[in-house]
């Protein structure tokens, strides 16, 4: 019977067992790895190096955009790696950091999600306080926040899902380290003795969600009031955006987590964390580019002096 501290390595769920699907893998991470790259990226630079975008939706987009990078590039190059080597291993020490950067960046990412809601519902139910509410050091310090509140989330339940005593081999069955297939490792009794920490994170994630639906429902009934049909449209444009992200990024986390296990299934699995943890990275940028022209134009002006 193994445990923690005899374990040197896990292997990890490969996408494919035939060398021509492997090299398909790792074409397929990479492009979408390159994309993600590109797009959030040029975000970057452009919130940053554009006077006309550092405002506090700016601002929290540069953020959601550096979360976003860190977040594919925890992942996926492991998995492009081990496919182009033909491997399923990765080392204990990799296994953990692996755990707790993704956890840090998802966990960031939505703390930040939820304070873009609180930015969309002051521009749009009290602008004329929204100087005052949003102003340069509380951006400052609501980024702060999220950044801070998410590493502690990744760095108490890193420790915690690594404290227990892993009796039921190394095959994670994920194709990157996680907490539930790895708990699937560990002991039962302490598995219910830790769950714990796992609930809690469940109640602060259905408190922030719940924050962001009462946001909405209250910018809703304040653009619904509004007289003119252009300034419906540019309210709706400010919002779209960044509810579509959202969305995306519920959905699929839900889709993950709350499946029923009788439809559970490692190939399953496998195509569900690729849907929450590979493709709103790559994805986020264009959605939130697609309505934006004021972004629009800080990425062509970006282009065209780079050119």
């Amino acid at each position: 019977m193994s445990n923690g501290s005899s374990i040197t390595h896990f292997l990890l769920l490969p996408f494919a067992h035939t060398r021509e699907l492997q090299l398909w893998h790792f074409w397929l991470f990479l492009g979408i790895s390159l994309a993600a790259l590109l797009g959030n990226g040029l975000i970057i630079t452009s919130t940053a190096c554009d006077q006309h975008l550092h405002t506090p939706m700016y601002f929290f987009l540069l953020n959601l955009s550096l979360l976003d990078l860190g977040c594919i590039l925890t992942t996926v190059p492991k998995s492009m790696a081990n496919s182009l080597r033909d491997t399923r291993a990765i080392s204990y020490t990799g296994c953990a950091a692996q755990l707790f950067f993704f956890l840090f960046f998802i966990s960031a990412e939505y703390f930040v999600l939820t304070v873009m809601a609180y930015d969309r519902y002051v521009a749009i139910c009290k602008p004329l306080h929204y100087g005052t509410l949003l102003g340069s050091r509380a951006c400052v310090h609501m980024a702060a926040a999220a950044w801070g509140t998410g590493f502690l989330n990744a760095l108490v339940n890193t420790a915690n899902t690594f404290s227990l005593p892993l009796c039921r081999g190394n095959a994670v069955e994920q194709f990157f380290c996680e907490i539930p297939p790895i708990l699937k490792l560990s002991c039962s009794h302490s598995y219910l003795r830790k769950i714990w920490l796992l609930e809690i994170g469940a109640c602060v994630t259905f408190v922030c969600f719940v924050f962001i639906v009462v946001s909405y429902v209250q910018i809703f009934r304040a653009v619904l009031r509004i007289p003119s049909e252009q300034g419906r449209h540019k309210a709706f444009s400010m919002c779209l955006p960044h509810l579509a992200v959202v969305s995306l990024f519920v959905s699929t986390g839900a889709i993950a987590y709350l499946k029923p296990p009788s439809i559970s299934s490692p190939s399953l699995d496998l195509v569900v964390s690729v849907l929450y943890s590979v493709v709103p990275p790559a994805v986020n940028p264009v959605i939130y580019s697609l309505r934006n022209q004021e972004l629009k134009d800080a990425v062509r002006k970006l282009v065209t002096g780079c050119v």
